[in-house]
């Protein structure tokens, strides 16, 4: 069974005093299967809704009021780096090895972790961008001005600096602020999407690329978050009044898709498959496991609740940390292999420079050669072997007699061409004779 791990961040102080729970962890990391554990904390954080990021070798958290991120090393389990940027930070999320973060004054700031290179873009949000959501070639921001922009990421990481940074599209159907973001990571148009969650109790499903709004998800209460299945067949949603919604994007009436022309645009959501014990609060956060199979909520109340989602049955505890629960970010049991590791970062540097990438090598940088297989191997290889049996069957090249039936031919060439020469004579003068007679 794969080991599958997720990482939790609480925010505020304990709730209670209770001593089995240490005071200054911030970050938990926990292993869900193959069976529910706590394998590392990390102290001295508080970071908000939206503010946590996870990389294979570091934990990006954003802090609450204020305009600093602190960088955790994974395979040291300590604070590397303390990182100020010139506003407060709203909302984080990693790309590849490119840190996004969205500040209290409506900007991006992009920070290339291995090169330290900064870049800043205008505030094209007019309030707050409260939370981010990306794919390796797009950025979606959304705001508490009830908007949501559709960047491009070749576009923002641009070395010309000549070049203004402004989005793609624009998406302005709601008309409250912007709570949650999720994005399909999917190539498939039908399934690329992305899902916005907004106070005036809607989600709308998207064709960010096209700017098209697909479908207008309408709740009895506001939504606080939303998680995307992983293979985008549904979306799972928590709203203010504690309800857990579930809504299959491929039932009989499919909401996307080629099937999806006969749905209405305004779709009423109204039977919940769950909800939070009171005593816990309305989900702050949630997060899907890779198989779809699980669901996640953290709460206000400390609480950390498991949901199976195949038999929608009431929910268990697996933890509970004595302190808000504000982001919960599942960490791939299968990620896909990258040529370098970011071993520490750099920090940002704003201003035109010279950036050198700063990084290991997990592979090597040319491709293993014939030479260097033999070398690896314990005797010879059976390749080799079968070449050198085929040789040994194939007939021996007499390379002297080639060259001998090379000149052979060369002078019956010779001869042939003398032939062709005077038999083209002979018939000249035999036509020039014949007319002299006629």
């Amino acid at each position: 069974m794969l080991t599958e791990t997720y990482f939790v961040s609480v925010a505020g102080l304990p709730l209670a005093n209770n001593t089995a729970i240490s005071k200054d962890a911030g970050i938990y990391e926990h292993t869900l299967h193959p069976s529910h554990s706590t394998t590392n904390t990390f102290k001295k954080s508080s970071a908000p809704q939206s503010c946590l990021a996870v990389s294979e070798t570091h934990v990006f958290a954003a802090q609450d009021e204020k305009s600093t991120v602190h960088v955790y090393s994974r395979a040291k389990g300590n604070q590397e780096a303390l990182v100020t940027f010139p506003e407060r930070i709203q909302s984080v999320t990693l790309q590849d090895d490119v840190l996004f973060l969205g500040t209290q004054e409506g900007r991006l700031i992009i920070w290339e972790v291995c090169t330290g290179r900064q870049v800043t873009t205008p505030a094209c949000h007019v309030q707050a961008v409260t939370c981010i959501a990306a794919t390796p070639y797009h950025l979606i921001t959304g705001s508490d001005d009830s908007n949501l922009h559709v960047w491009s990421i070749p576009h923002l990481l641009e070395l010309d600096t000549t070049i203004e940074h402004e989005p793609q599209e624009t998406l302005s159907n709601h008309r409250a602020a912007i709570t949650s973001l999720a994005v399909g990571q999917s190539v498939n148009p039908d399934t690329n999407i992305c899902v916005s969650a907004s106070k005036d109790k809607s989600c709308i499903i998207w064709n960010y690329q096209l700017g098209v709004a697909l479908r207008t998800l309408l709740f009895p209460s506001a939504p606080l978050c939303l998680s995307l299945d992983p293979c985008a067949r549904a979306i799972y949603v928590s709203s203010d009044d504690g309800s857990l919604y579930a809504v299959d994007l491929f039932a009989d009436k499919a909401l996307v898709g080629p099937q999806s022309a006969e749905s209405s645009t305004a779709i009423q959501v109204s039977s919940a498959f769950g909800a939070a014990p009171q005593e816990a609060g309305p989900a702050a956060c949630m997060a899907v496991s890779y198989d779809g199979t699980v669901l996640i909520s953290g709460h206000p109340q400390g609480q950390i609740l498991r949901w199976d989602l195949s038999s929608r049955a009431d929910s268990t505890e697996l933890a509970n940390l004595n302190a808000s629960v504000t982001n919960i970010v599942f960490i791939s049991p299968l990620p896909s292999p990258r040529p370098t590791k970011p071993v520490v970062v750099v920090k940002p540097f704003l201003g035109s420079r010279s950036y050198n990438f700063t990084s290991q090598l997990d592979s090597d940088m040319a491709e293993e050669t014939r030479f260097s297989k033999m070398l690896k191997s314990n005797g010879l290889p059976p390749d080799v072997l079968e070449q050198a049996i085929l040789a040994f069957q194939a007939p021996a090249e007499d390379a002297v007699g080639d060259q001998e039936l090379k000149k052979e031919n060369e002078e019956l060439w010779e001869v042939v061409n003398e032939q062709r020469a005077l038999q083209k004579k002979t018939m000249q003068r035999y036509l020039e004779a014949k007319s002299v007679n006629a």
